[in-house]
C-alpha cells in the first residue's frame, strides 16, 4: 500500500493505463487470468486497501479489457471462490447506478455475457449462490418457514435473446448442470416443464408421429405402372417403373394421396423455417455439436427435410430416381422420433447414449471397418474375377462385392462360396485373414467402445436428463407463440418492487 501510494503522488495513472502482451490474456498456457488493469489486478489478489485507494485515485470500475470483461467477469473467474465474492460486493459498493440499467452487474463482455451468466456458464456455484441472495427479498416468516422472492432477471429465458438457461446446458462444463439443482432455478424449470413444456412436447410427438404415418402411406401407395420394355439382363427383376407427372394424379386415390404429399411438404418448410433462425442465431457448430441440445436430430430432421423437397422437384420434372431421396427421407423421419423421448424419464437418457455411440463410437468405428472392407473387398473381386459369375454371384462385380463384404463383416451372411466348384486357394487364406479380423477383433472392439460409453453416461443420467428437460423448455418457449406459454413468476409490482418479474419459494 506504501508503495502504491507513492505512485499515484508522483504520477501513475490509475485511471486509463493498460497492460498489454499475451501473459494478460485469458489462455490454457497462462495459470493466472487477473485483467490488463491495475484494479483488477488488485482486486484479484485480495488487496482490499489497494483497491479501495485506487478506486479513489480516479480508477475506472468499468474498463474493460480485450474480452470485453470487467472487474466483476475476472473475479467470477478466479479460482478462490470465496473472496472473489467479498471483492465483488467491494466494488460493487461503488458503483453510483447500481439499481438503473447502466448498473455495472449488467455490463456484458464482447461474447454477451454479463457477470451473472459467465458464473453460470463456468459453473461458479459459489459465486452463483451468492449472487442469488443479494437478489432475493424476504416476504414473510414463520417459525422455521420463510417465504422468499427470487428476482429472475437474466434467468428466465421469458424475455432474454441470450437464455441463461440455454448457456448453462450448452456450455462443454459439466459443473455448470450443477446450477440447474440450485434454488430459484429448480424451481423455475420444474414450474415451466409441468405447467407447459410437457403437454406441449407430448403434443408436439404425436403430432409429428401422424404426420410421419401420413408421409409413409404417401410413400406406400406412389405412382407406380407396370413395366413395358424389355429386359436387357438376365438378372433384371424389375416389373413396375413411376408413373410420369401427367400420369401420377388422374383417379380419386391419386387426388387423395396428393392431399398427404401437399401436407409432407408443408411439414418439410416449416422444418426449415424453424431450424434455419437457430442455426444463425446459434451457430452451426455449436447448434449440430450439443448433444443435450439435440444437436445430431437437427442434421437429422435438416436432411430428411431436403430430401421431401428433393423428392418433390423430382416427382415435378418426372426424373427417374425419386426412390433414393424418398427412401433416405423415411429412414431419417422415424429416426427422428427417438428425438421426443428425452419427454421421459426413463427413456431421455438412453437418446443421449444413442447419440454419444452413433455420432462418437461408432463414427470412429466406421473409419476403422471401411478400410477393412475396401481392402478385403479388392482382394476378394481380384480372386474371383477369372471365374464364373453365374456359380459365384455374390463378387460378380466390385460394387457387390463391397456389399457382400460389408455383410460378412457384420457376420449377416455366411461364407458365400460355392463348395460345388473348384474355389480359388487364396479364396481360402484371405477369407480365413478376414474372419480373424473382422469377427474377433473388430466386433468385439466395437461392443467394448459401446461399454465404456453406456458406463460413462450411466453415472451422468439424471443430470443428463434434467438438462434435456431444461434444453426442450427453452426450444418450445422460443418457437410458440407467448399467446400460449405465459410468463412465469409474480410482477414486482404487486409488491412495490418495480417491473422485475419474480418466483415465490418457501424455504425451511
Amino acid at each position: 500500500i506504501t508503495l502504491v501510494k507513492a505512485l499515484l503522488k508522483r504520477g501513475a495513472n490509475a485511471c486509463t493505463a493498460q497492460a498489454t502482451g499475451h501473459f494478460f490474456r485469458r489462455s490454457s498456457q497462462n495459470l493466472l487470468y487477473f485483467g490488463e488493469h491495475v484494479l483488477s489486478f488488485a482486486a484479484c489478489v485480495g488487496n482490499e486497501e489497494i483497491v479501495q485507494l485506487l478506486i479513489e485515485s480516479g480508477a475506472d470500475i468499468r474498463a474493460r479489457d480485450y474480452l470485453g470483461n470487467t472487474v466483476l467477469h475476472i473475479l467470477v473467474l478466479q479460482p478462490n471462490k470465496t473472496f472473489a465474492c467479498h471483492m465483488y460486493s467491494l466494488i460493487l459498493s461503488y458503483d453510483r447506478n447500481k439499481e438503473g440499467p447502466g448498473s455495472l452487474e449488467l455490463i456484458p463482455n464482447n461474447e454477451g455475457l454479463t457477470p451473472f451468466k459467465l458464473a453460470g456458464v463456468e459453473g461458479n456455484t459459489v459465486m452463483f449462490q451468492y449472487l442469488m441472495q443479494k437478489r432475493k427479498h424476504n416476504l414473510w416468516s414463520f417459525g422455521p418457514l420463510t417465504t422468499v422472492l427470487y428476482d429472475l432477471t437474466e434467468i428466465d429465458s421469458w424475455a432474454e435473446d441470450q437464455s441463461f438457461l440455454e448457456l448453462i446446458v450448452s456450455t462443454k462444463k459439466r459443473e455448470a448442470r450443477q446450477i440447474l439443482d440450485l434454488t430459484p432455478v429448480k424451481e423455475l424449470v420444474s414450474l415451466k416443464w409441468n405447467m407447459y413444456g410437457r403437454p406441449y412436447f407430448c403434443f408436439l410427438a404425436l403430432f409429428y408421429i401422424l404426420y410421419m404415418v401420413c408421409f409413409t402411406m404417401c410413400c406406400v401407395y406412389r405412382p407406380l405402372k407396370p413395366r413395358t420394355s424389355n429386359k436387357t439382363s438376365s438378372r433384371d427383376n424389375t416389373i413396375y417403373v413411376q408413373k410420369m407427372l401427367q400420369e401420377s394424379y388422374m383417379t380419386y386415390e391419386d387426388e387423395l394421396r396428393l392431399v398427404g404429399e401437399l401436407i409432407t411438404v408443408i411439414g418439410a418448410v416449416v422444418i426449415l423455417v424453424l431450424e434455419i433462425p437457430d442455426i444463425l442465431r446459434v451457430g452451426a457448430a455449436k447448434y449440430f455439436g450439443q448433444t443435450i441440445l439435440g444437436g445430431p436430430f437437427h442434421i437429422i430432421v435438416i436432411t430428411y427435410a431436403c430430401m421431401i423437397l428433393v423428392t418433390m422437384v423430382m416427382r415435378l420434372t418426372s426424373t427417374t430416381g425419386e426412390v433414393v431421396p424418398m427412401s433416405f427421407a423415411l429412414v431419417l423421419g422415424w429416426c427422428n422420433v427417438m428425438y421426443f423421448a428425452r419427454g421421459f424419464q426413463m427413456l431421455g437418457p438412453f437418446t443421449i447414449m444413442i447419440q454419444k455411440m452413433i455420432f462418437g463410437d461408432l463414427m470412429r468405428f466406421c473409419w476403422l471397418m471401411a478400410v477393412v472392407i475396401l481392402g478385403f473387398a479388392s482382394a476378394f473381386y481380384i480372386i474371383f474375377q477369372t471365374e464364373n459369375p453365374e456359380n459365384l454371384g455374390q463378387f460378380y462385380n466390385y460394387p457387390m462385392s463391397l456389399f457382400t463384404t460389408f455383410e460378412l463383416f457384420l457376420t449377416i451372411i455366411d461364407g458365400p462360396a460355392n463348395y460345388d466348384v473348384d474355389l480359388p486357394f487364396m479364396y481360402s487364406v484371405v477369407y480365413f485373414a478376414f474372419a480373424i479380423i473382422a469377427t474377433l477383433l473388430m466386433l468385439n472392439l466395437l461392443i467394448a467402445m459401446m461399454g465404456d460409453t453406456h458406463w460413462r453416461v450411466a453415472h451422468e443420467r439424471d443430470e443428463l436428463w434434467r438438462a434435456q428437460v431444461v434444453a426442450t423448455t427453452v426450444m418450445l418457449e422460443r418457437k410458440l407463440p407467448r399467446c400460449l406459454w405465459p410468463r412465469s413468476g409474480i410482477c414486482g409490482r404487486e409488491y412495490g418492487l418495480g417491473d422485475r418479474w419474480y418466483l415465490r419459494s418457501v424455504l425451511f
